[in-house]
């Protein structure tokens, strides 16, 4: 799930999971962080969900995924859209 808040300059985007969905660390990796693993890690939340928050320039279109324990990807159900590789999210 994602959950966003934009002002003038930036939208904050929080990526968030399931407490044990997948099991394991996950991190969100994308055109933001340069595809470096573990750069954003998600962290539980009181509700035993997981998330972690970006702050992106408004007005771009960037691709990401998530990365769990034992290098397995997979896309965000919520996204902007899917370009058959990644995930999309417009800010």
């Amino acid at each position: 799930m994602l959950e966003r808040t934009t002002n003038k300059k930036h939208t904050e985007v929080t990526f968030v999971l399931p407490a044990d969905h997948p099991a394991g660390e996950v991190s969100v990796v994308g055109d933001f962080n340069d595809w470096r693993p573990g750069t954003h890690p998600l962290t539980p939340r009181p509700d035993g969900s997981r998330a972690v928050k970006v702050t992106l320039p408004v007005g771009q279109q960037l691709g990401f995924r998530y990365l769990a324990h034992g290098n397995h990807w997979f896309d965000e159900e919520d996204a902007d859209g899917h370009d058959g590789r990644n995930s999309i999210l417009h800010t």
